[in-house]
Protein backbone atom coordinates (compact mmCIF):
# COMPACT_ATOMS: atom_id res chain seq x y z
CA UNK A 1 0.00 0.00 0.00
CA UNK A 2 0.98 3.80 -0.93
CA UNK A 3 1.87 5.40 2.35
CA UNK A 4 0.46 8.93 1.09
CA UNK A 5 -3.11 7.80 1.24
CA UNK A 6 -4.01 10.45 3.30
CA UNK A 7 -2.08 13.48 1.65
CA UNK A 8 -5.30 15.23 0.55
CA UNK A 9 -3.67 17.64 -2.47
CA UNK A 10 -5.27 20.75 -1.52
CA UNK A 11 -4.05 23.62 -3.22
CA UNK A 12 -2.68 26.89 -1.32
CA UNK A 13 -5.36 29.09 -0.43
CA UNK A 14 -3.40 32.03 -2.86
CA UNK A 15 -4.48 28.99 -5.75
CA UNK A 16 -7.88 28.66 -4.84
CA UNK A 17 -10.53 28.57 -7.76
CA UNK A 18 -12.48 31.59 -7.70
CA UNK A 19 -16.22 30.45 -6.18
CA UNK A 20 -19.67 32.01 -5.87
CA UNK A 21 -20.45 33.62 -2.69
CA UNK A 22 -23.29 31.72 -1.87
CA UNK A 23 -23.48 32.54 1.99
CA UNK A 24 -22.97 36.05 2.31
CA UNK A 25 -24.70 37.24 5.76
CA UNK A 26 -25.28 33.42 6.40
CA UNK A 27 -24.16 31.46 9.45
CA UNK A 28 -22.92 27.65 9.70
CA UNK A 29 -22.90 25.38 12.45
CA UNK A 30 -20.47 22.45 11.99
CA UNK A 31 -20.10 19.74 13.92
CA UNK A 32 -16.70 17.54 13.77
CA UNK A 33 -14.85 20.67 12.60
CA UNK A 34 -11.09 19.15 12.35
CA UNK A 35 -8.11 20.82 10.33
CA UNK A 36 -7.78 17.46 8.27
CA UNK A 37 -10.63 16.20 7.52
CA UNK A 38 -14.48 16.53 6.06
CA UNK A 39 -15.47 18.71 8.66
CA UNK A 40 -12.53 21.12 8.45
CA UNK A 41 -13.01 20.79 4.56
CA UNK A 42 -16.57 22.23 4.85
CA UNK A 43 -15.29 24.70 6.91
CA UNK A 44 -13.51 26.39 4.67
CA UNK A 45 -15.35 26.28 1.78
CA UNK A 46 -18.37 27.37 3.25
CA UNK A 47 -16.24 30.89 4.57
CA UNK A 48 -14.70 30.93 1.03
CA UNK A 49 -18.34 31.51 -0.02
CA UNK A 50 -18.88 34.17 2.60
CA UNK A 51 -20.34 31.97 5.59
CA UNK A 52 -19.55 33.36 9.35
CA UNK A 53 -18.81 29.91 11.40
CA UNK A 54 -19.85 28.06 14.58
CA UNK A 55 -17.44 25.23 14.84
CA UNK A 56 -18.54 22.31 17.08
CA UNK A 57 -15.52 19.79 18.12
CA UNK A 58 -13.53 17.59 20.83
CA UNK A 59 -10.33 20.11 21.33
CA UNK A 60 -9.60 23.33 19.39
CA UNK A 61 -8.81 22.83 15.89
CA UNK A 62 -5.90 25.03 16.33
CA UNK A 63 -4.56 24.53 12.30
CA UNK A 64 -7.95 24.93 10.72
CA UNK A 65 -8.82 27.77 12.67
CA UNK A 66 -5.83 29.64 11.48
CA UNK A 67 -6.66 28.55 7.39
CA UNK A 68 -9.43 30.02 8.40
CA UNK A 69 -8.66 33.55 9.05
CA UNK A 70 -7.48 33.96 5.57
CA UNK A 71 -11.12 34.22 4.33
CA UNK A 72 -11.38 37.30 6.72
CA UNK A 73 -15.03 35.48 8.01
CA UNK A 74 -16.03 35.68 12.17
CA UNK A 75 -15.47 32.75 13.45
CA UNK A 76 -16.78 30.65 17.26
CA UNK A 77 -15.48 27.62 18.33
CA UNK A 78 -17.03 25.49 20.74
CA UNK A 79 -15.44 22.46 22.69
CA UNK A 80 -17.91 20.53 22.97
CA UNK A 81 -18.91 16.70 22.97
CA UNK A 82 -22.07 15.69 20.94
CA UNK A 83 -22.85 13.02 23.43
CA UNK A 84 -23.29 15.68 25.85
CA UNK A 85 -26.88 17.55 25.83
CA UNK A 86 -26.15 20.13 27.68
CA UNK A 87 -22.61 21.18 25.75
CA UNK A 88 -24.90 21.19 22.61
CA UNK A 89 -26.75 23.40 23.99
CA UNK A 90 -23.88 25.67 25.83
CA UNK A 91 -22.85 25.78 21.79
CA UNK A 92 -26.04 26.82 20.43
CA UNK A 93 -26.53 29.57 22.70
CA UNK A 94 -22.90 30.64 22.01
CA UNK A 95 -23.21 30.68 18.38
CA UNK A 96 -26.58 32.37 18.38
CA UNK A 97 -24.99 35.35 21.44
CA UNK A 98 -22.18 35.39 18.71
CA UNK A 99 -24.36 35.95 15.40
CA UNK A 100 -27.76 36.18 16.24
CA UNK A 101 -29.16 32.99 13.58
CA UNK A 102 -28.48 30.10 12.49
CA UNK A 103 -28.95 29.07 8.90
CA UNK A 104 -27.44 25.21 8.00
CA UNK A 105 -26.48 23.09 10.39
CA UNK A 106 -23.64 20.51 9.15
CA UNK A 107 -23.72 17.35 10.80
CA UNK A 108 -20.21 15.85 10.40
CA UNK A 109 -19.03 14.41 13.67
CA UNK A 110 -18.55 10.76 13.62
CA UNK A 111 -16.74 7.56 15.49
CA UNK A 112 -15.99 4.54 13.75
CA UNK A 113 -14.47 0.71 14.91
CA UNK A 114 -13.84 -1.77 12.29
CA UNK A 115 -13.80 -5.44 12.94
CA UNK A 116 -15.53 -8.60 12.95
CA UNK A 117 -19.23 -8.33 13.83
CA UNK A 118 -18.88 -11.57 16.09
CA UNK A 119 -16.28 -9.62 18.31
CA UNK A 120 -18.22 -6.78 18.58
CA UNK A 121 -18.91 -5.27 22.28
CA UNK A 122 -22.06 -3.73 23.56
CA UNK A 123 -19.76 -0.81 24.89
CA UNK A 124 -18.67 -0.48 21.24
CA UNK A 125 -22.25 -0.62 19.48
CA UNK A 126 -23.93 1.77 22.30
CA UNK A 127 -20.64 4.27 21.63
CA UNK A 128 -20.95 4.15 18.10
CA UNK A 129 -24.95 4.86 17.85
CA UNK A 130 -24.07 7.53 20.98
CA UNK A 131 -22.01 9.33 18.54
CA UNK A 132 -23.15 8.67 15.02
CA UNK A 133 -26.92 8.90 15.21
CA UNK A 134 -28.22 10.28 18.86
CA UNK A 135 -25.56 13.19 18.45
CA UNK A 136 -27.19 13.89 15.18
CA UNK A 137 -30.29 14.11 16.96
CA UNK A 138 -29.02 15.77 19.95
CA UNK A 139 -28.04 18.90 17.76
CA UNK A 140 -30.68 18.96 15.24
CA UNK A 141 -32.89 19.08 18.27
CA UNK A 142 -30.80 21.69 19.84
CA UNK A 143 -30.88 23.85 16.25
CA UNK A 144 -34.34 23.60 15.22
CA UNK A 145 -36.07 26.70 16.72
CA UNK A 146 -33.24 28.94 15.23
CA UNK A 147 -33.23 27.19 11.52
CA UNK A 148 -37.14 27.20 11.32
CA UNK A 149 -36.53 31.16 12.31
CA UNK A 150 -33.99 31.50 8.72
CA UNK A 151 -35.31 28.75 6.79
CA UNK A 152 -32.27 26.76 7.05
CA UNK A 153 -31.24 23.94 6.04
CA UNK A 154 -29.77 20.52 7.50
CA UNK A 155 -27.20 18.83 6.30
CA UNK A 156 -25.91 15.22 7.30
CA UNK A 157 -22.45 13.56 6.41
CA UNK A 158 -23.81 10.06 6.16
CA UNK A 159 -21.70 7.12 4.45
CA UNK A 160 -21.78 5.11 1.50
CA UNK A 161 -21.41 1.94 3.50
CA UNK A 162 -24.90 2.81 4.89
CA UNK A 163 -25.88 1.82 1.13
CA UNK A 164 -24.06 -1.20 0.27
CA UNK A 165 -22.23 -3.72 2.10
CA UNK A 166 -19.27 -3.40 4.06
CA UNK A 167 -17.80 -6.48 6.40
CA UNK A 168 -16.31 -5.11 9.40
CA UNK A 169 -18.09 -1.87 9.53
CA UNK A 170 -21.51 -3.67 10.34
CA UNK A 171 -21.86 -0.59 13.20
CA UNK A 172 -20.30 1.82 11.67
CA UNK A 173 -22.93 1.27 8.78
CA UNK A 174 -25.94 0.46 10.94
CA UNK A 175 -25.62 4.04 12.20
CA UNK A 176 -24.84 5.73 9.12
CA UNK A 177 -28.10 4.06 7.44
CA UNK A 178 -30.27 5.18 10.89
CA UNK A 179 -29.03 8.63 9.76
CA UNK A 180 -30.26 8.12 6.17
CA UNK A 181 -34.02 7.43 7.87
CA UNK A 182 -33.76 10.65 9.82
CA UNK A 183 -32.85 12.29 6.93
CA UNK A 184 -35.89 11.10 5.03
CA UNK A 185 -38.18 11.28 7.52
CA UNK A 186 -37.73 14.91 9.00
CA UNK A 187 -37.40 16.40 5.99
CA UNK A 188 -40.94 15.44 5.48
CA UNK A 189 -41.52 16.95 8.91
CA UNK A 190 -40.27 20.01 8.39
CA UNK A 191 -40.71 20.63 4.62
CA UNK A 192 -44.12 22.77 6.18
CA UNK A 193 -41.70 24.86 8.37
CA UNK A 194 -39.49 25.74 5.84
CA UNK A 195 -36.22 23.71 6.58
CA UNK A 196 -34.88 21.17 4.69
CA UNK A 197 -33.24 17.98 5.54
CA UNK A 198 -30.69 16.49 3.38
CA UNK A 199 -27.38 14.43 3.21
CA UNK A 200 -24.40 13.22 1.40
CA UNK A 201 -22.74 9.69 1.38
CA UNK A 202 -19.06 9.42 0.57
CA UNK A 203 -17.25 6.98 -0.64
CA UNK A 204 -13.70 6.41 0.42
CA UNK A 205 -12.41 9.78 0.91
CA UNK A 206 -8.57 10.67 1.85
CA UNK A 207 -8.91 11.17 6.02
CA UNK A 208 -6.12 10.24 8.38
CA UNK A 209 -9.43 8.09 9.90
CA UNK A 210 -9.94 6.47 6.58
CA UNK A 211 -5.61 5.59 6.53
CA UNK A 212 -5.88 3.95 9.06
CA UNK A 213 -7.75 1.07 7.84
CA UNK A 214 -6.26 1.18 4.58
CA UNK A 215 -2.57 1.05 4.87
CA UNK A 216 -3.89 -2.37 6.62
CA UNK A 217 -5.19 -3.68 3.17
CA UNK A 218 -3.07 -6.26 1.28
CA UNK A 219 -2.44 -5.26 -2.73
CA UNK A 220 -5.12 -7.38 -3.65
CA UNK A 221 -7.87 -5.68 -1.24
CA UNK A 222 -6.55 -2.23 -2.77
CA UNK A 223 -7.23 -3.23 -5.84
CA UNK A 224 -11.07 -4.11 -5.35
CA UNK A 225 -11.18 -0.91 -3.27
CA UNK A 226 -10.39 0.96 -6.21
CA UNK A 227 -12.31 -0.70 -8.39
CA UNK A 228 -15.72 0.42 -6.48
CA UNK A 229 -14.50 3.80 -7.15
CA UNK A 230 -14.39 4.49 -11.11
CA UNK A 231 -14.11 8.07 -10.20
CA UNK A 232 -11.27 7.41 -8.37
CA UNK A 233 -10.69 8.12 -4.54
CA UNK A 234 -11.93 10.95 -2.81
CA UNK A 235 -10.60 14.37 -1.23
CA UNK A 236 -12.38 16.02 1.18
CA UNK A 237 -12.93 19.11 -1.09
CA UNK A 238 -15.15 16.91 -3.13
CA UNK A 239 -17.66 16.25 -0.29
CA UNK A 240 -17.50 20.16 1.13
CA UNK A 241 -18.38 20.88 -2.71
CA UNK A 242 -21.77 19.31 -2.54
CA UNK A 243 -22.56 20.05 1.12
CA UNK A 244 -21.95 23.23 -0.22
CA UNK A 245 -24.45 23.36 -3.18
CA UNK A 246 -26.97 21.39 -0.94
CA UNK A 247 -27.16 23.81 1.39
CA UNK A 248 -27.54 26.72 -0.83
CA UNK A 249 -30.36 28.19 -2.38
CA UNK A 250 -29.33 26.51 -5.43
CA UNK A 251 -30.65 23.46 -3.81
CA UNK A 252 -34.05 25.20 -2.73
CA UNK A 253 -36.05 22.66 -4.42
CA UNK A 254 -34.07 19.26 -2.64
CA UNK A 255 -34.82 18.08 0.24
CA UNK A 256 -34.89 14.73 1.95
CA UNK A 257 -32.41 12.98 0.01
CA UNK A 258 -28.73 11.75 1.10
CA UNK A 259 -26.68 12.00 -2.80
CA UNK A 260 -23.99 9.43 -2.99
CA UNK A 261 -20.55 10.49 -3.64
CA UNK A 262 -17.78 8.83 -5.53
CA UNK A 263 -19.22 5.37 -6.40
CA UNK A 264 -22.36 4.07 -8.00
CA UNK A 265 -24.07 0.88 -5.53
CA UNK A 266 -23.88 -1.34 -9.15
CA UNK A 267 -21.92 -1.10 -12.30
CA UNK A 268 -22.98 -3.18 -15.72
CA UNK A 269 -21.52 -5.98 -17.31
CA UNK A 270 -18.84 -5.51 -19.15
CA UNK A 271 -19.76 -4.31 -22.55
CA UNK A 272 -19.52 -7.12 -24.98
CA UNK A 273 -18.73 -5.92 -28.43
CA UNK A 274 -19.97 -7.83 -31.33
CA UNK A 275 -19.36 -7.44 -35.29
CA UNK A 276 -21.87 -4.74 -37.07
CA UNK A 277 -24.72 -6.13 -38.88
Amino acid sequence: MSTDFQENSAPATAELPAVPARFTGKVAVITGASPFGIGGAIALRLAREGAALGLISRGAPGELLERLDSFKQPVVWNDCDVRDQGAVDRARDACLGEFGQIDVLVNNAGIETAHDFENLSDEEWDELLDVNLTGVMRTTRAMLPALKESGGVVVNVSSCTALGGTPGLVAYSATKAGLNGMTQSLAVEMADQGVRVVGVAPALVRTPMAARHVQRLTADAWEKLQACHPLGIGVTQDVAAAVAFLASNEARWISGVTLPLGWMPSYPLPFRSSEPD
